[in-house]
């Protein structure tokens, strides 16, 4: 199928134009004990597609349940687009959101308690019912480059900006992403992620209702529930970090973790780096390497490890098939033409997986994009010489100028964690009259009694990468200040 045909879910389209045929009983989406098949979910979502056909823009209160799912294949099939809105956030946030993006209505699982800033919409209750003939209800067919999601940006720099992101670039991310995993219908996803963003809901649930396969989502992520789904046939787990930092500390003391995980066909890791002592522990006791890719929730995804490529640990792999990928001096618009695994540059891309505007931010969405269409992801990377990319931080808090040299945090925090005495690490860069800057490393020892002093992890640095990059500062934490994601926020790391 065309990846810029507006039918996201021909599986599901099949189910409703033969409710009876064989592939309305394919298992779709699996909750808990609550599960629909094709047929069922093609009966849920498609008399609620036309309950919000006419609402304009409709706000889905996204809660990791069966609910959820629904409510955004609903928006999908009546061509509406949907703000799905976390709900940790605080009632700032929400009341800039919902004023940002004037939904008309909200769609929460029955009896779910929403929060004030929500009290002015009308509520509509997602009913979860398999007994409606949809037969002869079809869906809308929108232009592929109408808005399908509106997702809000973290805030780190400001208020959240909401991405629009097109049916165009839902469509070619995931069939991109099938062809570098070899991702089909035959496979089932398992994972734990919210369903707010685009890793969790696009990729996690979206992403195998295309293929027309099936999803287990654990609600809450757990090593005994990866353990049962990936033991009872489920082939593909996604996780970030913290997960898989979770699943390499349980591995030694939990021998039916370990034959679960080696079972899997693809085990994928994304919204941050997943350090290589980790990757290193999960090979070791499963056989199977984590692979990892790179996206936005402006550009969905750009790169990943390939299925049959190799799985470097490290790396997010290579741009995903229709996507442009480019490097670039601090002026952003000088191109880095090295591929020696030093030379570090931003990253720019361009595609139809990207955006199309931060909405009623025209000016944002300017400053985002070069002159010639490239968007400035403000991500700071290296090449290798045969084109895997090496993510080595972000622009504004990653990277370090010092001594003349520009240094990505990421890799000193790798070489960090492969330490013994470091449990997490996390490197700023402070003003250093001398050097510009210097480097300063966050730790959480392993062992709080006897923490690594400074010149014993400088030295480990130093043979590791460079000398130049060895901190010259360390400070010594109980944890490290993470959001929702497990993404460390490097603004709070301060010091007296």
């Amino acid at each position: 199928m065309s990846p810029l045909s507006p039918d996201l879910f021909p599986a599901l389209t099949e189910a409703q134009a033969d409710p009876d045929g064989p592939g309305a009983h394919r298992p779709a989406l699996r909750f808990g004990d609550r599960s629909l098949t094709y047929g069922e979910l093609a009966a849920t979502a498609s008399p609620l597609a036309a309950r919000v056909a006419e609402a304009g823009r409709i706000a889905v209160w996204a809660t990791p349940t069966l609910e959820t799912a629904v409510a955004v294949v609903a928006a999908l099939l009546a061509g509406v687009p949907a703000v799905p809105l976390n709900p940790k956030s605080g009632e700032s946030e929400l009341g800039h959101i919902v004023s940002d993006s004037a939904p008309t209505l909200v769609l929460a699982a029955p009896g779910t308690q929403l929060p004030p800033a929500l009290g002015a919409l009308e509520r509509v209750d997602i009913d979860i019912n398999v007994d409606v003939d949809v037969r002869g209800t079809g869906t809308a067919s929108p232009a592929v480059g109408a808005p399908a999601l509106i997702v809000y940006t973290s805030g780190t720099t400001g208020p959240p900006k909401g991405a629009v992101i097109p049916r165009r670039a839902i469509a070619t991310t995931l069939d991109a992403l099938a062809d570098a995993w070899q991702w089909t219908g035959d496979d089932v996803l398992v994972h734990g992620l919210p369903l707010f963003h685009v890793h969790g809901l696009i990729l996690g649930i979206l992403g195998p209702l295309r293929r027309g396969g099936s999803v287990r989502h654990l609600g809450r992520f757990e090593t005994a529930g990866v353990t049962r789904e990936l033991s009872e046939g489920a082939t593909m787990l996604f996780g970030v970090p913290t997960m898989y930092h979770r699943i390499a500390e349980t591995l030694p003391d939990d021998p039916a973790l370990a034959k679960a995980l080696a079972r899997a066909r693809l085990l994928v890791s994304g919204s941050a780096a997943l350090p290589v002592h980790d990757h290193e522990r999960i090979a070791e006791a499963t056989g199977r390497r984590v692979i990892e890719r790179y996206g936005m929730t402006e550009t969905l995804m750009n790169t990943s490890v390939r299925a049959d490529g190799e799985p470097r640990a490290g790396t997010v792999g290579v741009p995903l098939p229709g996507v442009e990928l480019r490097l670039t001096e601090e002026d952003g618009t000088t191109a880095v033409e090295a591929y020696d695994g030093e030379t570090v540059g931003e990253i720019q891309v361009r595609g139809p997986n990207l955006f199309t505007e931060y909405l009623n931010r025209p000016e944002a969405t300017a400053a985002a994009f070069t002159e010639d269409g490239w968007f400035r992801t403000g991500d700071m990377a290296v090449r290798d010489p045969d084109g895997y990319v090496r993510i080595v931080g972000r622009k504004a808090t990653d990277l370090i100028k010092s001594g003349g040299y520009k240094i990505g945090a990421g890799e000193i925090e790798n070489a960090l964690l492969e330490h013994p005495g470091v449990r997490e690490a996390a490197v700023t860069g402070e003003p250093d009259a001398d050097l510009g800057e210097r480097i300063v490393a966050w730790i959480v020892p392993a062992d709080p009694q006897s923490p690594p002093t400074v010149d014993e992890l400088a030295d480990h640095v130093a043979r590791r990468l460079a000398p130049h990059k060895r901190p010259r500062v360390v400070h010594h934490l109980d944890a490290l200040p993470r959001n929702d994601m497990g993404k460390i926020m490097k603004r709070a790391l301060t010091h007296d």
